[in-house]
């Protein structure tokens, strides 16, 4: 999307006071510290990340948040990805990333992921339906054609111990509030879900965990949402998350989601939810600059963080009895 505009506020933070704050919120939101026997997986859209012009202060509370996990699917990388590799530089000398190529708006997806524990596997590329297979694409009360992903998702297969399982790091297609860009969406929707489906079952697959997380564009995760609905026809879930908040800052969209197969995955998930970073930040800007305008706060956090929240879950990598 295009840069958001950047703030006039005058605002210095002390980074070490606002990493104690994450960290306190962190506990508070119940994201466990990382073990020999769980993953945990995230998901962000950090916003336009390579266009905006972010401090060193603001790259090191982004760099502290995708520390706490073990990989973490990353939208909107700008062409210019040198912001994400000094994220990542930051992080430690541990810390890998793999990206798309640019697609729709010049954006990467990416995946960051702590190589201590996370491997690498062999499968790992853009997700692409031939023409011929467009038309098995359909949602009940969806007008037109799937033609293709606006920003193709990006496919990584992933190892920790004997533990295996395929990311599909989406950021659908979003367009407007009309009628038609939404069917679009939730057209983009259902191929994820389909292409995730044939995967899971397919003979060939090297993994069975298979999830599909990102930026969904979902305005409501719940029944009688289209998006929503495109998603969980072909057997997507969307569980639960111990912090009831919204992903978006700004509104309560439930953009950002992890969608899985239960009868795969759920009995080795162990918690999810949304951090909700922006309430535990910055306070000395929301009493004093911005005089608790959370218009004016928002529009700091997005422009310096992201006008979107982690979403989180843990995995156990221990076999489950059945």
């Amino acid at each position: 999307m295009p840069p958001f505009p950047k703030p006039t506020i005058d605002y210095v933070y002390d980074v070490a006071a606002e990493k104690r704050a994450l960290r306190a919120h962190r506990k508070l939101r119940g994201i466990p510290s990382k073990t020999a026997d769980t993953v945990l997986i995230a998901t962000w859209n950090v916003a336009n990340l390579g266009t905006q012009l972010r401090r060193d202060e603001d790259f090191a509370l982004i760099a502290e948040m995708l520390s706490w996990f073990d990989i973490v699917a990353v939208q909107e990388v700008n062409d210019n990805f040198a912001d994400l590799a000094y994220i990542v530089q930051l992080m430690g000398t541990k810390y890998r990333y793999v990206m798309s190529d640019a697609s729709g708006n010049n954006e990467r997806m990416a995946f960051v992921y702590d190589s201590r524990k996370i491997k690498l596997s062999e499968e790992i590329g853009e997700v692409a339906f031939p023409p011929s297979q467009y038309k098995s694409v359909k949602v009940d009360g969806a007008n037109g054609d799937f033609a293709g992903f606006d920003r193709s998702p990006y496919l990584g297969t992933f190892v920790a111990q004997h533990f295996s399982l395929t990311l599909l790091n989406v950021h659908l297609y979003f367009g407007s509030a009309q009628t038609a860009d939404i069917h679009r969406r939730a057209l983009e929707t259902a191929a994820v879900a389909r292409w995730a489906r044939l995967r899971a079952a397919s003979k060939y697959a090297t993994t069975r965990d298979v999830l599909a997380l990102g930026d969904f564009n979902m305005p409501r995760g719940e029944p009688g949402n289209l998006v929503y609905s495109a998603a969980t026809k072909a057997g997507l879930k969307r569980p639960d998350h111990s912090s009831q908040v919204p992903s978006a800052i700004a509104s309560d969209n439930q953009y950002d989601q992890i969608l899985y197969f239960p009868e795969q995955t759920e009995p080795k998930l162990k918690a999810m939810g949304v951090f909700d970073y922006d309430t535990a930040i910055f306070s000395s800007l929301w009493n004093g600059a911005v005089n608790q305008d959370r218009t004016k706060f928002c529009a700091y956090l997005r422009y310096y963080m992201s006008d979107h929240r982690p979403v989180w879950c843990q995995m156990t990598m221990a076999p489950v009895s059945g």
